[in-house]
This record gives C-alpha cells, sequence and structure tokens, in this order.
C-alpha cells in the first residue's frame, strides 16, 4: 500500500465524499427535499462515512482507526437503509437507487479491505512511531 499522508490520500474516503456529494444533490431536489426528517437523516449519515474515516485517521493509531472504520461500515449501511425509505417514496428512480447501492457496496469493501490492512500490519500507527522514536 502506498504511504499515505492525509486521510484525503486514502480512495475509500475519496469514494465516500463522492456518496456524499451525490446524496446531497439527491436530497435538495424534488419531493425528497420536502422530508425534512429524511433529508436530515440521511446527511447526517453519508457525512459520517467519510467523517469517521477522517477522525479515524487523526487518531494516529491502528486500533483506534479500525474502530471508526467499523462506524464507517455502520454509517454507510444505515445511509442504504435510509435510500431504501427514499426509493420506497418515489423520491428516486431505480437506476439512481441502483448506483447509489453500487457506490456503497463499493465503500464498504475497501472499507473492511482497509480494516483488514492495519490489522495485519506490524505499524502501529503514527503516534506509537513517535513514542518509539524519544525511547531510542
Amino acid at each position: 500500500m502506498a504511504t499515505i499522508q492525509s486521510f484525503e490520500d486514502l480512495k475509500v474516503w475519496q469514494k465516500s465524499r463522492i456518496l456524499c456529494n451525490e446524496i446531497f444533490d439527491l436530497i435538495t431536489t424534488g419531493k425528497f427535499s420536502k422530508d425534512f426528517a429524511l433529508v436530515d437523516q440521511i446527511n447526517k449519515s453519508s457525512g459520517s462515512v467519510m467523517d469517521n474515516i477522517a477522525e479515524g485517521f487523526g487518531r494516529m493509531g491502528n486500533k483506534e482507526f479500525i474502530n471508526f472504520l467499523t462506524y464507517t461500515y455502520g454509517s454507510a449501511l444505515e445511509c442504504k437503509s435510509q435510500l431504501y425509505r427514499a426509493l420506497d417514496r418515489k423520491y428516486m428512480s431505480k437506476e439512481k437507487s441502483e448506483e447509489l447501492f453500487d457506490l456503497i457496496e463499493e465503500i464498504k469493501k475497501m472499507t473492511n479491505a482497509l480494516i483488514s490492512y492495519l490489522g495485519h500490519s506490524d505499524l502501529k500507527g503514527q503516534k506509537f512511531k513517535v513514542r518509539d522514536n524519544k525511547k531510542g
């Protein structure tokens, strides 16, 4: 895996940002925009997908990052469930829902791959690297 300098370098965060923007475009148009409760919920859950990646990365330790990635995974599923409600209420087309479901599936797979990588890595995280250097 390439060296990652910031959370913005992570492909999973980049995909999550696309999801968040796609959701925003969807919820600010048509009948969907008038369902204030669902708009608020799905806006928060889609934002939480990318935000948890950023926050976990910022903790600078693999265990904490993995923990936040599990929140990312859960938020992606929450967003998917809310999209089903939007589809059932006819706020979007079947084609659009399938596009968003595919994007969420891709984010879930990328999240799982990153969790697996971090879980098997000998590197503990940046905050431990700093401490180890001070010892030596």
